[in-house]
Formats: structure tokens, C-alpha cells, sequence
């Protein structure tokens, strides 16, 4: 038990490790890697539906994709010219995942396994809601006034598979993501 609970802890981290693409541009107060781990597999949910695909393995895949950001922290793209961050990634992965129950071990290594192929119909789907989910974080930092964060739109859409990805990529360029609320209730002037 005590393996699973420091695994959990470990995990822990994610909520603290900020996302550098958006400290390199300079925004305050940038996304944890936990936040967005957990709207990448809501994203993966709905894109799974669209695309009629069994969503359990997409959740697990999009929810244990960063893991290893608790030791290694998440590298932006400068990093990676200097470093290389995929090996860096896996062997961290690989080691969290040592000491877990053989079962569940067996399951999360065979998943990510499947992911890095992307090869299957659930592994580019949920490479598809990583990446849509950036694109979307990108667009809200867009409309709250941080103008360098559209740098990711035009490299990112490119990388989408899906047909569901691509169409909601569309619509997210047209949306507006500040006004969501405002129908929820009555403001006073």
C-alpha cells in the first residue's frame, strides 16, 4: 500500500509543475500540468464520443500521459533542442511506475506503450485532445489579452487527426471563451 500512496503523492507534484510554454511567453499565473491532464481527458471523453470509440483507454491515456512531469517538470520546445527530453520522459515514466501492483502496472505500461506508437484509433485521439487542449488554452489566453499565445495556433492545428479534433479546432478559432457565464445570470449596470 505504501507504493501506491507514494505513486499518488508523487503525482501530487503535477498540481505545482506550471506549463513552460506559457511561462516562456510571458503569461502570469500559467496552467499546472494537472490542470491540463485533467481537461486533455474530458476533451479525449467528448472527441471519443464524436468519433464513436470506446472512451475508457482514452481517459487512461490522456490522464497518465504527463506522469512523468513530477520528476522531470514539463520541458518547452527551447528545452528540447538541448536536451533529449523523450528519453528523459520515458525513463522517468517507466521508473514511476516500477513499484505498483503488477496488474495495474501492466495496464499504464501497455497504454503509454500504445500511445508512443500512435498507431491505434485511441492513442491519436488522445494525442488529438493534447493537443486541442493546448490549442484551446492558447485561445482563452488569446481572448483574455495575451496576444503572443496565438504563436500556438499555427503549428498545432496541423498535428490534428481526427476529423472531431479538426472541427472543433474550427469552431474554438471563431468562439469566444470569456463569455460562456454571462447567460447564466443577470448583471447589473
Amino acid at each position: 500500500m505504501n507504493n501506491m500512496l507514494n505513486f499518488i503523492a508523487e503525482l501530487g507534484m503535477l498540481k505545482r509543475v506550471k506549463r513552460t510554454g506559457w511561462w516562456v511567453l510571458g503569461i502570469p499565473h500559467e496552467e499546472s500540468v494537472a490542470d491540463h491532464s485533467f481537461r486533455c481527458a474530458v476533451i479525449g471523453y467528448i472527441l471519443a464520443k464524436m468519433e464513436k470509440v470506446n472512451s475508457y483507454k482514452i481517459f487512461i491515456m490522456t490522464l497518465l500521459n504527463d506522469l512523468h512531469e513530477a520528476r522531470i517538470t514539463d520541458m518547452h520546445k527551447v528545452a528540447h533542442r538541448y536536451l533529449d527530453v523523450k528519453n528523459g520522459e520515458k525513463k522517468a515514466f517507466f521508473e514511476q511506475i516500477q513499484t505498483l501492483d503488477k496488474n495495474i502496472k501492466k495496464e499504464i505500461e501497455t497504454v503509454k506503450k500504445e500511445y508512443d506508437k500512435q498507431e491505434s484509433i485511441e492513442s491519436l485521439i488522445s494525442r488529438d485532445a493534447d493537443i486541442l487542449e493546448c490549442l484551446i488554452q492558447a485561445k482563452e489566453y488569446v481572448d483574455m489579452g495575451y496576444k503572443d499565445a496565438k504563436k500556438f495556433f499555427k503549428n498545432g492545428e496541423q498535428h490534428l487527426k481526427t476529423k472531431s479534433a479538426k472541427q472543433l479546432w474550427e469552431s474554438a478559432k471563431k468562439w469566444k471563451s470569456n463569455v460562456w457565464w454571462e447567460k447564466l445570470g443577470k448583471f447589473e449596470r
